[in-house]
């Protein structure tokens, strides 16, 4: 089944040009309004997701979409010895360099710009790989997946944490509502972006999240059947493994 599209803006560039365009424009006011309209539980899910590294005890992180880095920042806790960030967006990646060097964190994680889904390292480079809230803008999703798994070391694991669409009365009314009305009310307002904050609930109305998502990481590769879902179903982890070498 083909995923449907859902871009950013109409304006005739591919969605990988719209999604870099739509965060360089919103990247100054980006971790302000991701922490309001999250009402900072962005936080905990964060920590929950690098929780789950921790039997791996890995030493070389790909943090990818890693936006202004706070998922690369909260992998600290696994004390790694390096961390790279990756993201599409120079304006995002401008203001996580500052937050690096003004946290003093800019000795273990290094901010690059770069495409996920044509990713410039060797294969087998990291023990793991997160992603926050990323892998919905991708152009590609499977390509980007694949990429992903290529520099998995064997044996490494990809965290995925991404949105879903609660199920359970009233949560699924709820974020509704906050999701479709709240949230591109005040991105609208604080951005300056009027469809930054629109994409975000189509793109997750899209994205084929659950076990739909879990059967795509498997038909790329991965040894995927853990998907832990949050906050009564806002946001899932998923965790893929790349096969160890028999």
């Amino acid at each position: 089944m083909s995923q449907k599209i859902v871009k950013p803006y109409d304006s005739g560039q591919s969605k990988k040009e719209e999604v870099a365009q739509m965060f360089n424009n919103i990247s100054a006011n980006y971790d302000f309004l991701n922490h309001f309209l999250s009402l900072g539980i962005d936080h905990l899910w964060r920590k929950k997701a690098v929780r789950q590294l921790r039997p791996l005890k890995p030493k070389v992180i790909l943090d990818l979409a890693t936006g202004t880095g706070d998922f690369a920042i909260a992998c600290l806790r696994l004390n790694p010895e390096k961390i790279i960030g990756m993201d599409i967006s120079s304006g995002m990646l401008e203001v996580g360099k500052k937050k690096m060097k003004k946290r003093a964190f800019d000795h273990i994680i290094e901010m690059q710009l770069g495409d996920s889904e044509n990713m410039p390292f060797e294969d087998a480079s990291f023990d793991a790989i997160t992603v926050g809230f990323g892998v919905r803008n991708y152009e590609n999703l499977e390509k980007g997946l694949t990429e992903m798994l290529r520099v998995l070391k064997p044996g490494g694991q990809a965290i995925i944490l991404e949105f879903s669409k609660p199920k359970s009365f009233p949560i699924k009314q709820l974020f509704g509502f906050y999701s479709k009305i709240l949230i591109p009310f005040f991105g609208k307002y604080i951005s300056k972006d009027k469809r930054a904050y629109t994409y975000l609930p189509e793109s997750v109305e899209a994205f084929p999240e659950g076990t739909n998502f879990m059967g795509v990481l498997q038909k790329v590769g991965y040894h995927a059947d853990k998907q832990i879902r949050l906050s009564g179903g806002i946001a899932s982890i998923y965790i893929g493994q790349k096969p160890s070498e028999q």
